[in-house]
């Protein structure tokens, strides 16, 4: 016996424990209904409509060539335009470039005249006489871009006139100090551009020599306004730098070689002598000097934390070899070429327009295209879902009606199979069960005392199954399970099972052998497989003390806890020749007090449930009063010590 039950504990199937059921009822479940869901996601992305194949090749095959062409004339748009702007530029600083050099180049003349002037006249003796100071402020009064005029003789006392509201003579003297400590031969010299603080405006200081053979006689200096310059830079608006390089318009401003501004439309940046070398664009004309007289420096800067692309230009403006100005002009790029984003925003609003216009057209035709097909899709799926009761509306006299019609006569015949399919089923299954009970009603025919046991113990499984919420298919193995759960007694010797009283040790061995001899018999059905849990573990119990296994708590599978209190309920409340039925309290106790122990407490719970709305009635089976006199004997009022032929055995 030992042999045989650990062949059987080495089948799979009995060693699938209550554990691997739970996880095949709950977490199984849970994941094919997971995955059936994200199979079900998946195939919705990988299906696309025919509808929406169509809108897309109609909004390919519009708008397509549309953008690319908008695009292309754009970037040759902003291409020419930033060509455009960039020369506009260069003529513009070379422009400003040479106004700069004319005005200083028209001072020189007049400095150098001067200083002609003088040699012509054999030296500055003239200015000796009373009148010579007035002369020189009348010269001042002529021009008034001349801010101040000094004659200096290199021996006796320098001549000056000068504008006392522009300027101070410290302010002259210091200036003419400057300029003569680098005068050394007939070369004029211009000087830098410089603030005059007094009068708060730039001035331009130049001095040319009065010769005498080779000699330096004398200086004429002249204090000259910066004024033009200013001029020229500033712009007719009245807008701020940052309004301008926002508008898109240029804004040129003069540099010195320094790098510092001294001509900008901001006077405050030119009074203030600020430097420009911050701007790459300056630093390039720095670089090249006067190597190069005009140049385009496209570059970048910082504002508000954004890198912006600006347009750069540069030109030289010589007043001097020593003498160079860099005339400079930025623009923003993006405000300058602001016509090519209008442009591109009505490119895209064109785009739209038609973009919106195709769809709504294409939507319409789209849609009569593709609503036959749409619903051969949906009756196919209705038909995969076992719906065969519409059939597809046949329009049109086009390809489609014939799929149509062919559609509709094909679900016909499928329809027609799938009712004889289902006649055939049914059949079967009223065979198998009828079968079922037949051999199981053979077997309680054994013995007169277990007559339609096997029947109740179904009936009472299938309450309790579904009292657990068990799916429907997990019932229907319930219940065949039930109906076979004594199949192995058909085995044992009759003298055995008929026996009227209790069983002796020998024969109680014996009897313990019937789920094996069930299993070895049912095992070799394949279709019998999901049936032999119950078949084969109803007499295990929670404690481990069951058998044939020895399984406890978990390892034991739900349909046969159940099997097992219904076979011992059953067992109970039926009158045998070793006791007399209980009554369905005193069952019922019987029950909640092996909880734990031999029986599951759900499963007892949802038992106890079914009694109470009336699901199961104990079955009692009554003997003749022949039977009666020569098999019970006096009323036992408790279940037997001595070994039994059931599972009331069990349950003492």
């Amino acid at each position: 016996m030992t042999k045989t039950v650990d062949t059987y504990r080495a089948k799979p199937l009995i060693c699938e424990t209550r554990l691997s059921r739970r996880a095949r009822a709950l977490g199984v479940k849970s994941s094919r209904l997971s995955i059936s869901n994200q199979t079900f996601v998946f195939e919705r992305l990988r299906r696309i409509r025919l509808l929406y194949v169509v809108l897309a090749v109609l909004l390919l095959v519009g708008l397509l060539p549309l953008a690319v062409a908008g695009i292309i004339v754009s970037r040759r748009s902003a291409d020419e335009l930033r060509a455009i702007e960039g020369r506009y530029q260069a003529q513009l600083v070379q422009g400003k470039a040479r106004q700069i050099e004319l005005y200083g180049q028209r001072y020189r003349d007049v400095v150098t005249g001067l200083a002609r002037a003088f040699e012509i006249a054999g030296g500055i003796h003239s200015l000796t006489d009373a009148g010579s100071d007035r002369r020189l402020q009348r010269t001042l009064q002529d021009d008034p871009n001349l801010i101040a005029l000094a004659i200096c003789p290199v021996k006796g006392e320098i001549h000056r006139a000068f504008q006392p509201d522009l300027i101070r003579k410290e302010e002259v003297d210091q200036r003419i100090t400057d300029v003569l400590a680098h005068m050394s031969s007939r070369e004029v010299i211009v000087g830098r551009p410089q603030i005059i603080r007094s009068g708060q405006e730039m001035g331009l200081t130049i001095a040319a020599p009065v010769m005498d053979g080779d000699q330096i006689v004398a200086a004429v200096v002249a204090v000259v306004s910066f004024q033009e310059a200013f001029k020229t830079v500033q712009a007719s608006s009245t807008k701020s730098t940052r309004e301008m390089l926002d508008a898109g318009l240029p804004v040129v401003f003069v540099v010195d070689e320094n790098g510092k501004a001294v001509a900008h439309p901001d006077v405050a940046v030119a009074f203030a002598e600020r430097p420009m070398t911050d701007l790459k664009v300056v630093q390039d004309w720095l670089e090249s000097g006067s190597q190069i007289q005009t140049a385009l420096a496209p570059f970048t800067v910082e504002r508000e934390g954004r890198s912006i692309s600006m347009l750069g230009s540069y030109a030289t403006a010589e007043l001097d070899h020593h003498a160079l100005l860099g005339v400079i002009a930025i623009q923003d790029e993006s405000a300058a070429l602001a016509s090519v984003r209008e442009m591109r925003n009505q490119v895209f609003f064109v785009s739209l327009l038609a973009a919106t216009l195709a769809l709504v057209c294409g939507f319409y035709f789209a849609d009569k295209l593709t609503r036959p097909v749409r619903e051969l899709a949906a009756a196919a799926t209705r038909i995969a879902g076992g719906d065969f009761s519409k059939r597809v509306r046949v329009l049109g006299g086009t390809e489609l009606r014939e799929l149509g019609l062919s559609f509709n006569g094909m679900t016909d015949q499928i329809e027609r199979y799938i009712q004889d399919l289902q006649r055939s089923a049914e059949e079967n299954r009223e065979l198998f069960l009828g079968t079922v009970k037949a051999l199981a009603a053979a077997i309680d025919g054994k013995d007169p005392y277990t007559r339609g046991h096997s029947e109740r113990v179904s009936r009472f499984s299938v309450a309790t199954a579904e009292g657990l919420g068990l799916e429907a298919d997990e019932i229907e193995k319930v219940r065949v399970s039930a109906l076979l759960h004594d199949v192995g007694k058909i085995s044992i010797d009759d003298n055995i099972l008929k026996k009227p009283g209790a069983l002796d040790d020998r024969e109680y061995k014996i009897m313990k052998t019937h789920p094996q001899k069930g299993y070895k018999i049912m095992s070799q059905i394949p279709a019998m497989r999901e049936f032999l849990p119950g078949m084969y573990m109803h007499h295990e119990m929670i404690n481990g003390e069951g058998y044939p296994q020895g399984l406890k708590g978990d390892e034991i599978p739900t349909q046969a806890l159940i099997v097992s209190v219904a076979d011992t309920f059953d067992a109970m409340t039926t009158d045998r020749p070793y006791q007399k039925g209980l009554d369905l309290e005193t069952a019922l106790t019987r029950l909640k007090d092996l909880v734990g122990t031999r029986y599951d407490a759900r499963v007892v719970a949802a038992f106890i449930a079914a009694c109470e709305v009336g699901k199961i009635r104990p079955g009692v089976t009554r003997l003749t009063r022949n039977q009666k006199s020569d098999y019970l004997g006096p009323a036992i009022p408790a279940l037997p010590v001595a070994p039994t032929s059931d599972s009331s055995r069990a349950v003492n």
